[in-house]
């Protein structure tokens, strides 16, 4: 219980007040996000903002249900930061490195949708260039096989790698869009790998924004 009274002050007192006032958020079909799990948010991945924003969208009632997918190796590499990850940002941390032969990495992906939860997705697996869409990695698509009626929501999200990027701890005032796509499924889509990355381009290319230097 204390712990999702801190999460909850944290996400109404700190983190809504700084994306909404001081970055400035503009959101296309807000409407297609889901509003109950289980259920897979999958974004390009440019700032740890990404995850922030992402969670801001939601209604304040479901924040406690949405869980950020983030890296074992970097989220939990001291005491501190894993406390703040786990119990403060949610996180449900995977091992992206090769593992031994038996052990599942989306082991606990499966166990949160199977709660009916939300999963916050970057499937390009780490944090790129700002506003260029990287090579996808499998594991979505794996989620997506296992859970064929769960929906996946892509999304492209604009300006986050300018106002946190890479390796900044420096916060810069960025006017931030956040483009929604329409859900999809494995049972409907057989490639789905390159549909959703088909579907985040897609979204990508009616950004009407300047272009960055």
């Amino acid at each position: 219980m204390v712990t999702k009274i801190a999460r909850w002050l944290f996400f109404t007192l700190i983190v809504r007040p700084l994306i909404l006032i001081v970055l400035g958020l503009n959101v296309r079909n807000r409407e297609r996000l889901p509003n109950r799990g289980p259920a897979i948010i999958a974004a390009n991945h440019n700032s740890h903002l990404d995850t922030l924003v992402l969670i801001t969208l939601m209604p304040p009632s479901l924040s406690h249900r949405v869980r950020p997918v983030a890296a074992a190796d970097y989220f939990l590499r001291n005491r501190l930061l894993a406390w703040f990850a786990k119990d403060i940002i949610g996180i449900l941390p995977i091992t992206r490195q090769r593992i031994e032969r038996g052990v599942d990495p989306l082991e606990i992906c499966d166990a949160a949708l199977k709660r009916g939860e939300i999963l916050i997705f970057f499937p390009e697996g780490t944090r790129g260039e700002p506003e260029r869409i990287n090579r996808f990695r499998r594991g979505i698509a794996h989620l997506a096989e296992r859970h064929p009626d769960v929906p996946v929501v892509p999304v492209f999200m604009r300006g986050l790698g300018k106002a946190l990027p890479k390796g900044e701890a420096l916060l810069v005032p960025f006017l931030l869009d956040v483009y929604i796509g329409e859900p999809l499924t494995g049972r409907v889509h057989a490639d789905f790998l390159n549909t959703l990355r088909a579907r985040i381009r897609s979204l990508a290319e009616t950004d009407k924004g300047p272009e960055w230097d």
